[in-house]
């Protein structure tokens, strides 16, 4: 279904498209930073080495996600992106459904599905949003290592009857995909279960505040994005929010071997706050 689109009254043509430029230069800058980021990487492998102190979680989490670029071969999934827009005098709000194929070393394919809703959000914002991840499947610039970030320990605590460490993390290097915030990671697999942060560089001036919420699910071996929310505030008022669902996975090629898959949504994982 079309999402209703409403301009606010306006005497001159000219200021209207100011007005819905300004708007979607600020949705497309912060979600492609956001979604650009190490948040959506693909798998984490897991496995139960002992850690003995916050220095060595680190690293054998750093470890796990090295090693699940030789066990994670392949999986698909279907991603839903919705994506609203409130202020300004307007509401927007579009979605789209995509086919996710994953092989190593190739990175990911994401097929379009269908879509519906704003076509300014759609071509603008989304579109875009989908060209940056799936360069990003290739690259890892922003990736969740000491390299790119100082670990702070906070403390242990257990979540669905796991046990957490809870980190606070800083960037040590300038890159506009780097966040701050909280990361959880489970005690049993060293991988990273959710994470709380913000942007360590507003995307834009029209930006006054942005937080991101992604939480993983376990499927398998492997901790894969379950659900991701980011909401930015603009500064003169009104808000834009992108949710990302992950849906099914399955992780076998088809005809080597027999299928396994698995609802993220129905793993146990920490929900969102």
């Amino acid at each position: 279904m079309q999402a209703t689109e409403r301009w606010p009254a306006c005497s001159k043509f000219g200021r209207r498209q100011k007005s819905s430029q300004g708007v979607l230069a600020i949705l497309l800058i912060t979600f492609l930073i956001l979604i650009a980021s190490s948040l959506c990487a693909h798998a984490q492998y897991a496995q139960n080495p002992n850690a003995a102190d916050p220095a060595e979680i680190v690293w054998r989490m750093v470890a796990q996600n090295e090693t699940r670029a030789g066990q994670l071969k392949y999986f698909t999934s279907r991603r839903h992106y919705h994506i609203e827009f409130h202020g300004l005098g307007r509401s927007m709000a579009a979605d789209m459904h995509v086919q996710v194929t994953y092989n190593a070393g190739s990175g990911e394919t994401l097929q379009l599905i269908d879509e519906s809703g704003s076509h300014l959000l759609l071509d603008h914002v989304l579109t875009k949003l989908l060209e940056t991840e799936r360069d990003d499947s290739r690259q890892h610039k922003a990736s969740l290592t000491p390299f790119n970030y100082n670990f702070t320990f906070d403390t242990q605590t257990n979540e669905n009857g796991r046990p957490i460490y809870v980190f606070s993390v800083e960037p040590r290097v300038r890159n506009k995909l780097l966040y701050r915030g909280k990361v959880w990671i489970d005690a049993e697999d060293f991988a990273v279960v959710r994470v709380e942060a913000q942007p360590a560089e507003s995307p834009s001036f029209w930006i006054r505040s942005t937080q991101i919420h992604h939480v993983y699910a376990k499927v398998g071996d492997f901790w894969l994005p379950q659900r991701n929310v980011s909401e930015s505030k603009v500064r003169f008022g009104g808000t834009a929010t992108l949710t990302i669902d992950y849906g099914t996975y399955t992780l076998a090629l088809p005809d080597v071997a027999p299928m396994q898959t698995a609802n993220a949504a129905s793993q146990s994982s920490p929900s969102l706050h």
